[in-house]
């Protein structure tokens, strides 16, 4: 599969300038066990309400700080903590349904899972729209919250991928990338597929990163 030099210095410039996955700019340090898995699901599901990325994950961060970084911490807490903790992330337009989804969710998680995500990946057996159906039955997580839990989780679980959603490949379009996923990923490591699909996405949301690295590739 060519890779134009266009094309190489295009995913370096996304890499460099905006690969931060959205995970990490929630504070999660994204690794294969039971808390950072579970602190993905709460984003997925901050991430899906119409609401700006920048306010999901600030929210996201309000919310661990508060203590409220794991199943059952969240499913314990009372419904104020979690309205309280939302509006410190400045996350007021649906705070009063979504501190009811989140401790929905964490209780389902804790009575289906153990608490567990990784048992959401095992009884998925590779299949992503298997998971895809397991994480719509969390409350709060629709069609677009699941593909983000997935397209952040794929370095982690890579028989998920590569995983370039609808979003992101909107964004390649809009750089002039690939728009399939299979050529997107030849493009990038394994290791950097999220990376490069945050990215992507923040290109497909925002025309000034698309225009910027544009003009950040043609000057290397």
């Amino acid at each position: 599969m060519a890779v134009s030099q266009r094309q190489r210095e295009t995913v370096r410039a996304l890499l460099d300038e905006h690969g931060r996955t959205y995970a990490e700019e929630a504070g999660i340090h994204l690794k294969d066990t039971p808390q950072p898995l579970y602190q993905l699901v709460v984003l997925a599901t901050l991430l899906s309400a119409r609401i700006k990325a920048q306010v999901a994950t600030a929210a996201a961060r309000a919310l661990f700080e508060a203590g409220l970084g794991d199943p059952r911490r969240m499913a314990d807490a009372d419904w104020q903590r979690r309205v309280d903790a939302l509006g410190e992330g400045h996350y007021r337009r649906y705070d009063e349904r979504t501190a009811t989804q989140l401790g929905e969710g964490a209780a389902l998680l804790l009575d289906r899972y153990g608490g567990d995500v990784r048992r959401m990946r095992q009884a998925s057996d590779g299949d992503p729209d298997a998971l895809r159906r397991s994480l719509r039955e969390v409350p709060g997580i629709g069609p677009v919250g699941a593909d983000i839990f997935i397209r952040e989780a794929q370095s982690l679980w890579p028989e998920f991928g590569p995983f370039f959603d609808d979003k992101a490949v909107r964004g390649a379009g809009r750089v002039g990338l690939p728009t399939s996923p299979e050529e997107l990923a030849h493009l990038a490591g394994r290791e950097r597929w999220a990376a490069l699909a945050a990215a992507l996405v923040r290109s497909a949301l925002d025309k000034d990163v698309a225009e910027e690295v544009g003009e950040s590739a043609g000057h290397r």
